[in-house]
């Protein structure tokens, strides 16, 4: 219960979002219940723009694996897991502005729940970083599956966004992971607070030098 708690505050902290923890708790529930196949379709769901935040499933299915809930194999499996649910994801967003364009993805951004200005300042990000802009959004929390329409409104070569895609997002995957496996663990209160003091600080200056080109 207090390794549930100190990734709640972890990510409250760091994303500045308020009443996150008790939005998070079905989607941990849900790890709970159904282990890896819960983690694959929450990635997947997550890297196509859906409102999950990775920074909680991640070092909770870290800290799970940590703990042997996934099984004698599960271990090894679980990044494989999150990194083919990445590939998914971003290829559903990707594929979707690809082949039906700009209009007609804006006139439904009201049911995949995101705002016309944060697509907007994406799509003009990707203009002025192209490939670099797909790789740094990936290391950016709560809004990192959104590069995936501004690649596909551009018909950004494939092989070039998913291999950029892909890098970062190996590596947002394993940082969130190894933070979970190895500091958050109520067996070593002093490496759990340093591990989650390191995890806000990177997630802070990630966030407000992605923001600010984003908006400039």
């Amino acid at each position: 219960m207090y390794t549930t708690w100190f990734i709640l505050i972890a990510i409250n902290a760091s994303s500045g979002m308020q009443h996150l923890s008790s939005a998070t708790i079905p989607f941990m529930n849900f790890i709970n219940s159904y282990g890896i196949l819960a983690i694959f379709i929450l990635m997947v769901a997550e890297a196509a723009s859906g409102p999950i935040p990775s920074e909680v499933v991640l070092p909770f299915a870290g800290y799970l694996a940590e703990k042997g809930a996934f099984g004698a194999y599960g271990t090894y499996l679980l990044l494989p897991a999150v990194l083919l649910a990445n590939f998914i994801g971003m290829a559903i967003d990707y594929y979707i502005a690809y082949f039906f364009g700009k209009d007609v993805v804006y006139k439904h951004l009201n049911m995949l729940r995101i705002k016309k200005s944060t697509l907007d300042n994406f799509d003009a990000w990707f203009a002025k970083n192209g490939p670099f802009a797909v790789f740094i959004s990936r290391l950016i929390p709560v809004v990192r599956g959104l590069i995936n329409f501004p690649a596909g409104f551009a018909l950004m070569d494939q092989k070039k966004f998913f291999l950029y895609s892909m890098i970062g997002s190996v590596i947002w995957d394993v940082v969130l992971i190894a933070f979970g496996y190895y500091a958050l663990t109520t067996s070593n209160a002093g490496i759990t607070i340093a591990g989650i003091g390191i995890f806000i600080i990177l997630l802070y200056i990630i966030y407000r030098i992605a923001a600010k080109k984003i908006n400039n």
